[in-house]
């Protein structure tokens, strides 16, 4: 299955992960222990990010570490500025329409 980074960041556990490991490099239990779900729930939001790139694991030894990878969430950063754009400008349309009156 195709997975792309939008839907990666649609789920909260995940989004948290990705918070997590953006400021530190995790091996797999450390960062089960941060959550109250199951180690293979955790496992299987680790996989769907490693699919999207939104993290890298490499095996040090008998452990598996984790790292994040953000400049993939630059396809999100770039979808938002798209309408980021298209708000301000109907909204600065709307703040002139309003002062006329």
């Amino acid at each position: 299955m195709r997975r792309d980074v939008f839907q990666a960041i649609a789920d909260p556990t995940r989004r948290e992960i990705i918070n997590l490991l953006s400021t530190e490099t995790l091996n797999l239990n450390a960062v089960a222990e941060n959550f109250e779900i199951s180690r293979p729930a955790i496992s299987k939001h680790i996989k769907i990010l490693t699919e999207c790139g939104l993290i890298t694991i490499n095996q040090e030894g008998r452990e598996r570490f984790c790292s994040a990878n953000l400049q993939n969430l630059k396809e999100v950063a770039n979808w938002v500025e798209q309408y980021e754009a298209f708000w301000n400008s109907k909204l600065d349309n709307l703040d002139k329409y309003l002062s006329k009156k």
